[in-house]
């Protein structure tokens, strides 16, 4: 049982948990509770700690664990309650926390069949970000595109926001977002964008066919230059004296419109 903060794999885990570029290093980041360890897939698990309160009251959990197909006992490491509090991010802790690997994901790959994608040029919002992929899981987006400056999808925050789709949903960090943009063009993608000089609404386009949204930062929106490359610019209505929706609102609005019309 591990017992003391001075652990290697204790420090591990914490640096994991507050610094991105540690994450970026490793390729490896933490999910917690037991909602999220429960869903890590089996060959993306590098290690499992649960806390000694969690193990005594939960006993059967571990035995289910190791059932599972790759996951060995050397795999589940115990920990003193007082240490796994002080490695925890979470108020209340539930106990239980997994390191887990990153995952590798193409763009091309997104490309196949027809696509359903979401463009995100520098969100910053980890809560935003985490949404947006938990909707998109549930709209059967085949992808997510982020700029190299949009938020860390790895971040604690952003992980708990995804609910688990963190685990499902197809997603890439490309170093030039204008270039991935228009590989999704030459592949046939119409790619569009939510602007106050959209020519219609967003109810006036027909998203059946290959189809990317891009989605801008929450403040300033999209850059200039990334508008003009959409090919189409496209409108919210508003009432009121409301310019402008909450990035992971509007971007489902506009995903599950597509949904409609691909299911009609």
């Amino acid at each position: 049982m591990i017992t003391s903060t001075s652990s290697s794999q204790v420090k591990h885990v914490m640096s994991l948990l507050s610094k991105a570029k540690e994450r970026k290093k490793n390729n490896e980041y933490v999910v917690e509770g037991i909602r999220m360890v429960s869903e890590v897939p089996e060959d993306s698990l590098v290690k499992i700690y649960m806390s000694e309160r969690f193990q005594n009251n939960n006993p059967e959990y571990a035995r289910e664990l190791l059932r599972k197909q790759g996951i060995t006992a050397d795999m589940i490491e115990i920990v003193a309650d007082n240490v796994f509090d002080r490695m925890s991010q979470t108020q209340t802790p539930q106990g239980i926390m997994a390191v887990v690997k990153m995952k590798n994901n193409s763009l091309s790959d997104m490309l196949e069949g027809n696509p359903l994608l979401i463009l995100v040029e520098n969100l910053q919002d980890p809560g935003n970000l985490g949404t947006i992929l938990r909707m998109g899981e549930g709209a059967g987006v085949t992808g997510v595109i982020m700029s190299p400056n949009t938020v860390d999808i790895y971040n604690p925050k952003t992980i708990r926001s995804t609910m688990g789709s963190i685990f499902r949903v197809p997603f890439v960090y490309v170093q030039d977002f204008s270039e991935a943009v228009t590989q999704c063009q030459k592949a046939g993608v119409n790619v569009y964008a939510a602007h106050l000089d959209g020519k219609n609404t967003y109810l006036g386009e027909d998203y059946s066919t290959p189809t990317a949204f891009l989605i801008g930062n929450e403040g300033n929106g999209l850059t200039d230059g990334i508008t003009k490359q959409a090919d189409t610019l496209i409108r919210i209505p508003m009432q009121g004296e409301v310019e402008s929706l909450n990035a992971a609102i509007a971007c489902t609005i506009l995903t599950y419109e597509a949904v409609r019309q691909r299911t009609i």
